[in-house]
């Protein structure tokens, strides 16, 4: 459940109130909960967020270090993203799948980061949109324009953004109840045993690498569901393809290494560095998305077309 205005005292000006509910029977540390359920934020932050008061537990201020109990109902403020200067429409190559007054769909080539963040700050799909589309700014706050699901940088294919807020509100929504659907596929070290599969795994910040995620216990991650087919066999590697229950950040990537069959190029979650030709990033492309259109309910399919470096990987791969 989430409010758009904070009530007074309890943060300033215009915000996010989060209100979540504690379900397990033992208790657990507020800021180490609140930890996995919002893997977006770091510790830090969110540590930042419970020192200056934005947390309460059953309307009460909390501590980080206060036990939470089956049943407590917490409230979390995310106060609105600073202003960014830096923020400015780029000319940008985009290509574009579809587009009209309501939703545009991008097949998004590897090297792009799809919003702002500290080490990306230009040169974002995000100032690619706002030069192409002028009503952009506004929707969805001013860090992610639009945005309503997101690629990692070096993953290519697939994605849709919201023309309107009437629009993000209806997609956002679709991914939540899994009326959207996405496919991926992906290269993969080894072959899996069986033609398709499932892999379930609660995803968290990794134990002691914060800037990876991990498959982690159910009471510090998030739930998280990969549903998996095999394509074709390459000799040591395999075509995969992917189909998400959810939707947690590197999910994937993450899923497959837990796997046992890490992406090929995965720089963050495959130990084998090297790859049969040089690549600018994991083998992974988010080859289809399915959706309604937020206007008239049509059932909408996307198809993006494979990147030249990932077909010349497919082709070297099978004259091995």
């Amino acid at each position: 459940m989430k409010e758009s205005v904070f009530k007074q005292g309890f943060g300033e000006g215009e915000g996010e109130v989060v209100i979540l509910h504690y379900p397990k029977p033992l208790p657990m540390r507020l800021d180490r909960w609140l930890v996995s359920q919002r893997p977006e934020q770091s510790r830090s932050r969110i540590q930042k967020f419970i020192n200056n008061g934005y947390v309460k537990i059953n309307e009460i201020t909390a501590k980080a270090k206060t036990p939470l109990r089956k049943g407590d109902e917490i409230k979390l403020w995310l106060p609105p993203p600073e202003p960014l200067p830096y923020l400015k429409p780029e000319r940008m190559s985009l290509e574009v799948l579809y587009e009209d007054a309501h939703i545009i769909v991008i097949n998004k080539e590897a090297g792009i980061a799809v919003h702002p963040a500290p080490g990306h700050k230009t040169g974002t799909l995000v100032n690619g949109l706002l030069e192409h589309c002028e009503n952009l700014p506004g929707i969805n706050g001013k860090l992610r324009p639009g945005i309503v699901h997101r690629l990692d940088k070096d993953t290519t294919g697939c994605i849709v953004i919201a023309k309107s807020q009437e629009a993000l509100v209806s997609l956002q929504k679709q991914i939540q109840k899994r009326v959207a659907s996405r496919e991926y596929i992906a290269i993969v070290h080894g072959v899996p045993k069986g033609d398709q599969g499932t892999i379930i795994g609660s995803i968290g910040r990794h134990p002691v690498d914060r800037k990876k995620y991990a498959v982690v216990s159910d009471d510090s991650g998030r739930h998280a569901c990969t549903h998996w087919k095999l394509e074709e066999r390459l000799g040591d590697y395999s075509l995969l393809r992917f189909k998400l229950d959810t939707g947690r950040t590197h999910q994937i990537r993450v899923h497959c290494a837990h796997f046992g069959h890490p992406i090929l190029g995965d720089q963050t979650y495959s130990r084998c560095k090297k790859t049969p030709i040089k690549l600018t990033g994991q083998a992974l492309h988010a080859i289809q998305l399915g959706l309604q259109h937020p206007d008239n309910n049509e059932n909408l399919v996307f198809n993006a077309p494979l990147p030249s470096k990932f077909e010349s990987l497919l082709k070297t791969l099978r004259q091995k």
